[in-house]
């Protein structure tokens, strides 16, 4: 797919980009070389291939779920305007 001048300026100006006028002839080949690239992959037949999260199918090291502060809610509710049973009372805003 080949862009023009105009199609750029469009594009641009939807992306909200000022780009210099001696500018566009690069962008338009930049953006239909990534748009050839698209339609390349697009034509690859992808059916029965299971989607991967990571291309290396490697894990993420996780750390050990364990509470690593004290509880300091008393501490933190001193300065409310209003608290009641451990939570705090604002305003009600939706009628």
């Amino acid at each position: 797919m080949s862009l023009d001048a105009d199609q750029v300026r469009k594009i641009a100006h939807l992306a909200r980009l000022a780009i210099r006028e001696e500018d566009i002839p690069g962008y338009a080949h930049n953006l239909s070389n990534i748009l050839d690239l698209v339609e390349k992959m697009n034509q690859v037949d992808t059916d029965g291939i299971e989607p991967m999260a990571h291309s290396h199918d490697a894990v993420q090291r996780l750390r050990e779920d364990r509470v690593t502060e004290t509880n300091q809610r008393e501490h933190f509710q001193v300065n409310a305007p209003q608290s009641e049973d451990g939570l705090f009372l604002v305003p009600r805003v939706i009628e």
